[in-house]
């Protein structure tokens, strides 16, 4: 007899942009008619820069001659990318890194659902309140939590920071020692920002309890304030104690040929239960081999091209488009009368539900009646009941429309 991991019984039914869907498709089957615009989940709609364009089809005709055909790549990444990622992302910022600190992969939410493998089940953890769910998900179906208690919503053994308006959408440090803490910064569902005095504060509480920083960075390319970090090795002392995740899917619009990179430095360390220190560097290599076959070459190729002058311009052409839609969305919610947060550096509004309606009620009222859809801030937390998110990532077009019907029909 076959038995299932019993951790996976402590999840919710379906993932929360699967139930999104499952409510947009019966909505519609019951609508035909209805002309839906879409705002929830995260997806571009801009196609891929013509650099890189060109760049993998480039990276394809080499796959047809036995000269230049590649067959299995470096588990890890060719070094030809991961030396321009090192050269444009990291040293202009005062960030100096090794070419095997530098992985390769097919996408963060991949490698942030992953990582948490290389720690044990017993360590504690602690998210930000409201949270992207991969990071909470992952760590109930490896065995790390409790169960789900459906009056708090939220999971036992997990140290939840609330994010709320009290406190500006920033978290507190955790009143208890933790091991394992996840901070998304430029945030996801938020759009808020820390400061790197801010950092600094998260980077020696890691310091002095041995704990491990999980900094996920996919959105930093849209910060556009002055003196705000766009990479948690800005601060001094972050190499002995953080791990960042980065993606070129919001960036360069990668999201349906998939390429992201995660930084492991060699300073940072976990330990055995005898106190022996061992390198999540190492730990993170030997399990990539193990498990990950690389990056197309296609896509590793093309992704060269985002750091290409010619790239560089394309991309914060696309960049530019889509911070102008989160601001037609803030000024317009705004204007409407809605508290609103993010939006600036960020691709991602945070709006607070009128009258303290709940957030799966506002869905179901925005969508049948200004058939727009978001994504409810129950979905990503206790704290984000009764907020919604809405996402910059939709078409000029339809950003436009579907302000206008928020003002006008609701």
């Amino acid at each position: 007899m076959a038995l299932v991991n019993e951790n996976y019984l402590k999840l919710p039914g379906s993932y929360l942009f699967s139930e999104i869907a499952r409510r947009v498709n019966q909505f519609k089957t019951t609508n035909p008619q209805a002309d839906i615009i879409r705002l929830g989940i995260g997806d571009v709609t801009r196609p891929l820069p013509p650099a890189v364009i060109e760049a993998m089809q480039k990276g394809v005709e080499e796959m047809r001659s036995p000269e230049t055909f590649r067959g299995y790549g470096p588990e890890q990444g060719y070094q030809f990318l991961i030396e321009k990622i090192i050269e444009n992302d990291f040293v202009p910022r005062g960030v100096e890194l090794s070419v095997d600190e530098v992985f390769v992969s097919d996408g963060a939410k991949s490698d942030t659902a992953n990582f948490q493998e290389l720690f044990g089940v017993n360590n504690i953890m602690a998210v930000t309140d409201p949270v992207y769910p991969v990071y909470v998900d992952s760590n109930v179906m490896a065995g790390r939590t409790g169960m789900f208690n459906n009056d708090k919503g939220q999971y036992e053994g997990i140290v939840y920071l609330p994010c709320t308006e009290e406190n500006g959408m920033k978290p507190s440090l955790p009143e208890k020692r933790v091991d394992m803490i996840y901070l998304c910064f430029p945030n996801n569902p938020t759009g808020m920002t820390l400061s790197k005095e801010e950092l600094k504060l998260w980077v020696e509480y890691a310091r002095e309890n041995r704990s491990i920083l999980l900094f996920d960075a996919a959105y930093e390319a849209y910060i556009q304030e002055e003196g705000v970090p766009h990479s948690i090795f800005e601060i001094e002392g972050a190499r002995e104690v953080a791990v960042e995740f980065r993606s070129f899917s919001k960036t360069a619009g990668f999201t349906g040929t998939r390429c992201a990179y995660t930084i492991v430095p060699k300073e940072v360390m976990v330990y055995d239960s005898k106190g022996k220190a061992h390198s999540l560097n190492q730990l993170w290599l030997r399990r990539q081999t193990t498990k990950f076959n690389g990056a197309s070459y296609p896509v590793q190729a093309g992704a060269v091209a985002v750091f290409s002058q010619e790239g560089k311009l394309q991309i914060k052409e696309t960049i530019n488009y889509y911070m102008e839609n989160a601001r037609i969305i803030r000024e317009g919610l705004q204007g409407a009368g809605y508290k609103v947060f993010g939006g600036v550096n960020a691709p991602y509004i945070w709006m607070k539900t009128p009258n303290n309606m709940g957030s799966w009620e506002f869905f179901d009222q925005l969508m049948e009646g200004a058939n727009v859809v978001g994504t409810p801030g129950a979905g990503f937390g206790a704290n984000g009941e009764g907020y919604f998110r809405l996402t910059a990532f939709g078409t000029r077009e339809n950003t436009l429309r579907a302000i206008e019907r928020i003002r006008t029909r609701m």
